[in-house]
C-alpha cells in the first residue's frame, strides 16, 4: 500500500512540477512559478525514495506506467481536453507493464 501511495503521490509531485515549468515557459505565466514547481520536483523525487526496492531502476521503471496515467488524468482533468482511445489503450498497456516489473518472479 504504501508503494502505491508513493508512486501516487510522486506522479502529482512530478507533473505539478513540471506543469509550473510549462506554465511559465509556454503559458507565459510569472516566473515565480518555478519556485513552487521546484519543491514539487524535490517532493516527486522524496516519495520515490519510499518505495521498497533494492533496485532505483525497477523502481522508476515501474513508476514510469503510473506516470503515464497520471499524465493522461492531468490532460483530461487539469488541462480539458478528453483522452482518446488511443491515449487510454496506451495508458493502460503501461499499467500492464508496471504489474510486471512489480509482480514478477524476480521481485524479491
Amino acid at each position: 500500500m504504501l508503494t502505491i501511495g508513493a508512486y501516487v503521490g510522486a506522479a502529482i509531485a512530478e507533473i505539478a512540477g513540471c506543469f509550473a515549468f510549462w506554465a511559465w515557459l509556454r503559458l507565459g505565466k510569472s516566473p515565480w512559478w518555478i519556485a513552487p514547481g521546484t519543491l514539487s520536483l524535490v517532493a516527486f523525487a522524496y516519495l520515490l525514495t519510499l518505495v521498497e526496492s533494492e533496485a532505483a531502476g525497477r523502481t522508476f521503471a515501474a513508476y514510469g506506467g503510473v506516470y503515464i496515467v497520471a499524465s493522461i488524468l492531468w490532460l483530461w482533468l487539469a488541462e480539458g481536453h478528453r483522452p482518446d482511445q488511443w491515449d487510454v489503450t496506451g495508458a493502460a498497456v503501461c499499467l500492464v507493464g508496471t504489474g510486471i516489473i512489480l509482480f514478477g518472479p524476480g521481485v524479491a
